[in-house]
This record gives structure tokens, C-alpha cells and sequence, in this order.
């Protein structure tokens, strides 16, 4: 228990150091350093401690601790309160009201008498989580270290605060350890609500007109969330007297089933599926560490988590087909929307909730199949998608632009970047590499259960193939010439930061064998008595495949960046009329210039053509999902 109250209370310290030690001190640095291991090092300490064990439960009653939640719940209420009425927006103030008046009657009416047996608990599901949390949060923070300056030095408007920056990162992290390690729901709902606020503050750290826009639309869609998480608590308490994760999902659906649905639909907000996902895409507003580390890798993650954790209880219900439906409509269109986009941060973005609708249609099946593969897919898109935002954040500022069409000739411009870039990529969708093994497990999943989820799988993932070939292809293109190599100011936080990661994504791919065996199918086999049987030689095979392509793919890139030096470049081949590089002599004696453009097809897949549809199929099936399990 030790362990996991260290893992809460150590990030929310190292904020408080943050926000209080002067700017530019040598030993701040060191403490950020000495934090970030230790947020690596103690996750992996749990592992190792529980990875032979079952799931463990911790008594741990204090009042004092109750208290202190409620007095920062309030000083959070009045906070949002105060700054939505400054920014003349009317409806947060609602709905934090709202919250407020549901759950303070709550705690000082039934909640005074409520008694908690196991308020923390950890199995190998909150593991998996905690070690998301503390080794890619870390890495993404220690990045930050060399970020932030360089931002400040592109956006000279924006009032430098770094204190603030990393108080707001670190104590996210600190909720996010909360969520996943909290058995009593009041804590994880009180987490819950740090992170929406954390988000909201980092969002808008530009504080310009767009930021504030994107910050308020991602608050008043998580508050919404946060209303519904706190009715069905309270429902939930009311016809069970029950407010711990793990026997809400061992009671009757009759009781449960409502605040099931509630805690379901915040799940839906967090992890930024239709309709909501609108908040996901503006957020890509703020600075890079922040894409990548609360809405690419974890905040979006905690969405998924909580859905995973309740859908047993929606097994076999109209909810949990309507909950697999919202999913797989989430990741097909947002995988269309993705094809029409040329904007780097947004085609990530877009990618994110695609990968994470996959995970939720995972939950509605709620087969140990499925279950299996939507654990799978957490990780593999958390490492690598979490590289691919950190790679985009330095690409924008040594080109002056975050649009692909932008990024020609890269390998050629940041040679070792475009490796551990396209390392990252390789790990989101090419053959054997993570994610498409999490996408050959779903599909299994799928046909075995709902083989019609299996059509919606196969286009979405045509799509995904397509996005990223057109963005590789860009990236990795020549020309003739020399260019000037443009890394060299890139800081050494940074380049650390890119090659844990790198090799996170590939240690997760070669290691999937040991990841499945030591901690998916025991938590699979805890909870449905039974797990997925992999043939060994498949999965030997496979390992192999990835070990020979994981290594050759980066090292052929830098093989070209530096090794290279001898080869002769010649202008590209245009039907024997080359007048240059670029330019050859067409009919009639006219001079045509080559362009290498993508394909978008925005006539097609554009966000003004599929985004209301997604947004309006998804309302209605919310509202049967609601509306069947209140009859």
C-alpha cells in the first residue's frame, strides 16, 4: 500500500517544488531529473513486486483525507466558477453548480455515514496503467525541461511560466496515479476532476483567444462528464449502499446497470469519442508536451480505463451494444477525417480517437478476447503515439510549420529525427509491429462476436494505412541536392527524451510475448476464467520478424544520414526532358514544373462532410443507451 500512496503523493510534491522554487535554478533541474527517474524506477519496483500475485486490496480510513478532498473540491468549483464568470461563459458556471449541489448534499447527507473497506487496490490492469503513467508521463516531462525555453523563444507573446507549466504536469500525473490505483469511486471521481482541470489550465496556456476557445469547449464537455459520473454515484449508492469499483461490478444489473451507463458516458468524454471529440481536436492548440502527454498518451487512456473497468457489468445489454456501436462509428469516421488532413497535429489527433474508439468497441463486446486486445492496443498506442507528438512539437519549430505538405525531404533536412520518427510510425500500423497485432486480436474479437464490428475494423484500418503511407512517403522522400542539416539545435532533453521512447516502442513490440503471458492473460484470466490461447511458434515468429525489421528500419535511415556521404544524388528521372530537379520540357516546347503533393480528398472525407454525421449517429445511440437502461 506504501508503494501506491507514494506513487499519488510523490508527483503532487515535486508540483508543489515546481511551482515554488525560483526560475533557472541548476537545482531545480536536478530535481526534475531525480522525479522523472523515480517515477520510471517505481512503477517497475511494483511490477516486479506484484507480478506473481493477484490482485491486492488496502484498507486506508481517514477522515482527514475525506476532508481534504471535499474543502479542494470546493476551492476547484469556486475556482472554475470565478474564472468562467471573468471570461463571461455562463455555461461551466451551470454545470459546476450543478456538480456541486449533487455532490456536497451527497457527502453531508447518506455520505456521512458511508463505510469503505478498500479504498486502493492494484491488479496487473492498474500496473499496465501505472507504468504508462510514470515512464512515458516522465519521459514527456523531461522533454519539457528543453521544450519550454525554445517555445517561448518561437511564441515571444506568450508570457513565460514555466513554474506553472510543470506544477500542472506533475500534478496531473499525480491524478492519473489516483484513478488507476482508487478502489473507493469518491477518490477516483475527485482525481477525476483534477484532471479535467489540469487539462483545462494547459490548454489554454497561450491564453490567446484560440486557446481560451479550445480550453472552455474542453472544460464544459468534461464538466458534462462530471455531472453525469456524480448522478450515477450517488444513484448507485442509493439502491446499493455500495462505492467501491470492485463490487460494483459483482452486484445484480438492476442495481448497477444506470450508474454503470453514467460512469460509461464520462469515460466516453475523457477519451474524446463522438460526440465529444471536438474538445480533443482544438486541444491541439497547446504547447507539444501537452498533446503528448494528456491527450495522446494518459488523460484520453483514463477514458478507456474506466470503461474497461465497468463494462462487466454491462455485458449482454442494449448499453453495451450501443457503447461498441459509439466506438466503432468513432474510429471509422475519425479514421476518414484523418485521410483529409495535412495538419500533423491534427492527423495525430484524429488518429488518437480513431485507436481509442477501437478500444471501446473492445468494451461494449467485453469478450476476454476482446478485452485481451483492447489492453494490447493501450499500450502499443501510448508509446508510439506519444514519440510521434514529440517528434511533430520539434519539426514545427525548425520548419516553421506543422503541415505535412511542409515536410519534404525530411530525412534529408533531420536525418536522425526521421528515424526515431519513423520508428514510431512502424509502431502504429505496419506488419508485425504493436499496434497491428492489437488490431489482429480485435479483429478475431470481432468476428467471433459481432462479425459485422469486423467490416467497420477493416475500412478504418484502410484508411489508417493510407494516412500514414502518404505522411511516411512525404517524410522520407529525396531530392537532389544538399541540404542543410537543421538537429543541431535541438536540446539534449529532447534527443533523451526521443530515444526512451524509441526504444520503449520497440521493447513493447519485441517484449508483447512477456507483456501477454506475465500480465494481459492473468488480469483476462481473473476476471472471465479464461484467457486467449497464442500458439507459441505464431508467436515466436512474429518476435522474430519485429526484432529483424524494428532494428533494420532505424538503422537503414541512419545508415542514409550518415553513412552516405559518397553517394551521388541525381535529379529525379522525368522521361529523358529533364531541364533540372525539377522542371522538364512538355508538349509544344513548354517548361512544366514536378510537384509531390498528397492526396486529401477533402470532397470526400472532409471534416465538414463526416464529422456532424458522427456526432449525430453517436447522440442517438447515447440516448438509447440511456434511455433502455432507465426502463
Amino acid at each position: 500500500m506504501n508503494v501506491l500512496i507514494f506513487l499519488i503523493v510523490f508527483p503532487l510534491v515535486i508540483s508543489v517544488l515546481a511551482l515554488a522554487l525560483p526560475r533557472g535554478l541548476l537545482i531545480k533541474r536536478i530535481i526534475g531529473v531525480i522525479a522523472n527517474v523515480v517515477l520510471c524506477a517505481v512503477p517497475i519496483y511494483l511490477l516486479v513486486t506484484y507480478l506473481d500475485k493477484g490482485p491486492a486490496y488496502f484498507h486506508l480510513e481517514s477522515h482527514l483525507i475525506n476532508n481534504s478532498m471535499l474543502v479542494v473540491e470546493i476551492l476547484i468549483a469556486a475556482y472554475i466558477i470565478y474564472i468562467s464568470i471573468r471570461a463571461k461563459r455562463y455555461l461551466p458556471v451551470l454545470l459546476v453548480f450543478l456538480q456541486s449541489v449533487i455532490m456536497l448534499s451527497f457527502e453531508f447527507t447518506s455520505g456521512r455515514g458511508m463505510q469503505i473497506e478498500h479504498s486502493l487496490f492494484v491488479d496487473k490492469f492498474s500496473i499496465i496503467m501505472a507504468l504508462i503513467v510514470g515512464c512515458i508521463g516522465s519521459a514527456i516531462c523531461l522533454y519539457a525541461i528543453g521544450y519550454i525555453p525554445e517555445y517561448h523563444e518561437h511564441y515571444k507573446e506568450v508570457k513565460a511560466r514555466p513554474r506553472y507549466f510543470f506544477f500542472l504536469m506533475y500534478l496531473f500525473l499525480s491524478a492519473m496515479f489516483g484513478i488507476v490505483f482508487s478502489n473507493n469511486l469518491m477518490w477516483i471521481y475527485f482525481f477525476w476532476e483534477i484532471t479535467t482541470l489540469c487539462s483545462f489550465l494547459l490548454i489554454g496556456y497561450k491564453n490567446d483567444q484560440a486557446s481560451q476557445e479550445s480550453a472552455f469547449r474542453a472544460l464544459i464537455m468534461n464538466l458534462l462528464g462530471g455531472v453525469v459520473f456524480a448522478v450515477g454515484l450517488v444513484y448507485l449508492y442509493h439502491s446499493s449502499q455500495v462505492m467501491e469499483l470492485n463490487k460494483l461490478i459483482q452486484l445484480d444489473k438492476g442495481y448497477v446497470l444506470i450508474p454503470a451507463v453514467c460512469i460509461a458516458f464520462a469515460g466516453l468524454v475523457k477519451s474524446a469519442q463522438f460526440p465529444f471529440s471536438s474538445w480533443l481536436t482544438g486541444a491541439m492548440v497547446a504547447p507539444t508536451p501537452v498533446s503528448a502527454l494528456l491527450h495522446s498518451s494518459t488523460m484520453v487512456k483514463a477514458g478507456v480505463y474506466i470503461i474497461l473497468r465497468v463494462a462487466p457489468v454491462l455485458e449482454n445489454t442494449v448499453a453495451a451494444k450501443m457503447l461498441m456501436l459509439i466506438g466503432g462509428v468513432s474510429f471509422l469516421i475519425t479514421a476518414f477525417i484523418a485521410i483529409s488532413q495535412s495538419n500533423a497535429k491534427k492527423v495525430l489527433a484524429y488518429s488518437t480517437i480513431s485507436n481509442l474508439g477501437l478500444i471501446v468497441a473492445c468494451a461494449g463486446i467485453n469478450t476476454y478476447s476482446a478485452v485481451w486486445a483492447a489492453i494490447l492496443l493501450i499500450i502499443f498506442h501510448a508509446v508510439a503515439k506519444s514519440l510521434l507528438f514529440l517528434c511533430v512539437g520539434i519539426i514545427e519549430y525548425k520548419l516553421g510549420s506543422r503541415d505535412i505538405e511542409d515536410m519534404d525531404y525530411l530525412i534529408m533536412r533531420m536525418p536522425k529525427l526521421t528515424a526515431i520518427m519513423m520508428t514510431g510510425m512502424a509502431g502504429m500500423f505496419l506488419a508485425p509491429f504493436g499496434m497491428i497485432i492489437g488490431k489482429l486480436a480485435t479483429l478475431k474479437a470481432f468476428v467471433d462476436s459481432n462479425p459485422g464490428m469486423a467490416i467497420i475494423l477493416a475500412y478504418g484500418s484502410g484508411a489508417t494505412v493510407f494516412f500514414w503511407i502518404k505522411w511516411m512517403g512525404k517524410i522520407i522522400s529525396i531530392k537532389h541536392g544538399v541540404f542543410k542539416v537543421m538537429e543541431d539545435r535541438v536540446s539534449r532533453w529532447e534527443w533523451i527524451t526521443l530515444g526512451i521512447l524509441a526504444i520503449s516502442t520497440v521493447a513493447a513490440c519485441i517484449g508483447f510475448p512477456l507483456i501477454a503471458f506475465r500480465l494481459v492473460d492473468p488480469f483476462i484470466l481473473e476476471v472471465f476464467g479464461k484467457t486467449v490461447i497464442v500458439d507459441p511458434f505464431s508467436v515466436y515468429m512474429i518476435l522474430l520478424m519485429m526484432v529483424g525489421l524494428l532494428i533494420l528500419l532505424p538503422l537503414g535511415l541512419f545508415f542514409f544520414g550518415f553513412v552516405n556521404k559518397g553517394y551521388k544524388r541525381v535529379g529525379t528521372y522525368l522521361g529523358g526532358a529533364n531541364i533540372d530537379d525539377v522542371t522538364f520540357e512538355g508538349a509544344m516546347e513548354s517548361s512544366q514544373t514536378i510537384e509531390l503533393k498528397n492526396y486529401y480528398l477533402e470532397k470526400f472525407f472532409g471534416e465538414n462532410v463526416l464529422f456532424n454525421a458522427g456526432v449525430f449517429i453517436s447522440l442517438i445511440l447515447l440516448v438509447i443507451m440511456f434511455g433502455v437502461a432507465i426502463i
